[in-house]
């Protein structure tokens, strides 16, 4: 299987990559089948779990890389990555600032971004589409910059990226399957949601992909600005709603946990 994956057209490869992780959304999101109510305890080890992953892949598969490919140049190797990196809080931010959502994890509080009438189902979808499109993004540009042959990335470690995002997906695919459900939606249309929700991420792929292979000499700060975006998501939105109820140590645990077995991925398949 690996072998025949090596072989793909790299787009063909980003696609079935964030169609993995896409899936991972509704696998999360096929749970509602089962059961209508959240065991708090579980979801904020999930959430603390999901930040842990996002944290290690944002370093070692899309920042580290960054910075590996500034060495040597006539800026300091810090600066293009440091720059996408703003870029991306930036951007991120100011769409978190503007798109109306819902806070993922029950119970659902307070819209977020410009006033709005929109039913409170759409507003959890967009929560988490606001999260889905940096992660696509990220896959999408690391399998461009492997396309170009740069060193710093190998096909193993950006398939240790998809891995780690899809697991994080599951968590946020309950997220938002789950509550809907508990407000009364239907089992099918809750878990239809869940899916919507997961689109952003091929195509994110797909626009990170095409904008490095375009543009060579922004590569590190593509890197930077789908590391930044990534993190903004794990500051703002997975690490608080984790800790929002009362079990916030077995989030911290989670979060610990789920950084360490990123990391443990990432290096032994460097």
């Amino acid at each position: 299987m690996y072998e025949y994956f090596k072989t793909l057209h790299p787009l063909v490869q980003v696609l079935i990559a964030t169609t993995f992780t896409w899936g991972m959304t509704a696998l999360g999101a096929a749970l509602v089948f089962t059961t209508k109510t959240i065991n708090r305890r579980f979801m904020d080890a999930s959430l603390g779990f999901a930040a842990g992953v996002m944290i290690a892949a944002t370093f070692w598969s899309v920042l580290n890389p960054a910075i590996e490919m500034s060495k040597g140049k006539t800026l300091p190797a810090w600066f293009p990555p440091a720059i996408g990196f703003l870029i991306g809080v930036i951007v991120i931010g100011s769409i978190d600032k503007i798109l109306p959502h819902l806070h993922m994890a029950p119970p659902l509080i307070h819209t977020e971004g410009i006033k709005t009438s929109w039913r409170r189902s759409i507003l959890l979808v967009l929560a988490v589409t606001l999260h889905n499109f940096p992660e696509g993004l990220a896959i999408g540009i690391v399998f461009g910059t492997l396309a170009e042959g740069i060193s710093a990335v190998t096909l193993p470690v950006a398939m240790v990226l998809t891995l780690g995002i899809g697991i994080q997906d599951i968590p946020e695919g309950m997220a938002i399957a789950l509550p809907l459900r508990r407000e009364g939606l239907s089992r099918l249309k809750s878990f239809w949601y869940g899916v919507i929700s997961g689109i952003p991420e091929p195509v994110g792929g797909v626009i990170g992909f095409l904008a490095v292979s375009q543009i060579h000499s922004l590569l590190p700060y593509a890197s930077g600005f789908a590391a930044g975006a990534m993190m903004f998501v794990v500051v703002e939105e997975l690490i608080p709603e984790s800790q929002r109820g009362e079990h916030s140590d077995i989030a911290t645990m989670g979060a610990m946990f789920g950084l360490v077995l990123m990391m443990i991925l990432e290096v032994a398949f460097s």
